[in-house]
C-alpha cells in the first residue's frame, strides 16, 4: 500500500492543540498538563497548491504550521519504544482555524469542529516517506510557511 495517496486513505486526522507552550501563551490559554487532543476530518484536506476556503461566516482565519505524521498502519496502545515503526512518513501541514468560530464555541464550552474541521481546513505538502528523512527530532526547530518562520521552538518544549 502506498501512503502517497495518504489523504484519500485516512480516516480521521487527529490534532495536538497547544503543544507550542509559546503560541498558546500568546492566545492567552492554559498550558495544558495532558496532550490536548482535537479531531479534523478527511475533507479537511487540500493538497499543496489548491485554494484554501474561508467557511461562510468567518471573517478572522488562522494558520499554523505543523508537522504531519502519517501513520502507516492501525496504531492503539502501542508501547513508547514502538511508536516509530508505526510511523510511515512525513508531511508539512497547516492547521487552518476560523478563530472567531472557535472563540464562540470556546465561550459556550462546545467542541471546536466547526472551526478546525472544515472543507480545506487542512493543507498538506506530498508525502514524505520516513525513510527519506535524516533527522534529529531534538534539532528540528522551526517549519515555515510563505518563506516566513510562524514559530521556533525545540520539540522537547
Amino acid at each position: 500500500m502506498s501512503l502517497a495517496n495518504f489523504r484519500n486513505l485516512a480516516r480521521k486526522i487527529i490534532c495536538v492543540g497547544r503543544n507550542y507552550k509559546d503560541h498558546a501563551l500568546e492566545l492567552g490559554n492554559p498550558i495544558p498538563s495532558k496532550p490536548l487532543l482535537f479531531l479534523k476530518s478527511p475533507n479537511a484536506f487540500v493538497q499543496e497548491g489548491n485554494p484554501i476556503v474561508t467557511p461562510i461566516g468567518s471573517q478572522n482565519l488562522h494558520q499554523e504550521v505543523e508537522l504531519g505524521v502519517v501513520i502507516a498502519k492501525t496504531a492503539k496502545g502501542i508501547p513508547r519504544s514502538e511508536a516509530m515503526s508505526y510511523v510511515g512518513g512525513y508531511v508539512v501541514a497547516l492547521d487552518m482555524t476560523a478563530r472567531d468560530f472557535q472563540d464562540e464555541a470556546k465561550k459556550g464550552g462546545a467542541p471546536w469542529f466547526l472551526s478546525k474541521s472544515f472543507d480545506t481546513a487542512c493543507p498538506v505538502s506530498e508525502f514524505i516517506p520516513k525513510e527519506e528523512v535524516q533527522y534529529h527530532m531534538q534539532s528540528i526547530t522551526g517549519l515555515t510557511a510563505d518563506r516566513i518562520c510562524k514559530r521556533q521552538q525545540r520539540f522537547e518544549e
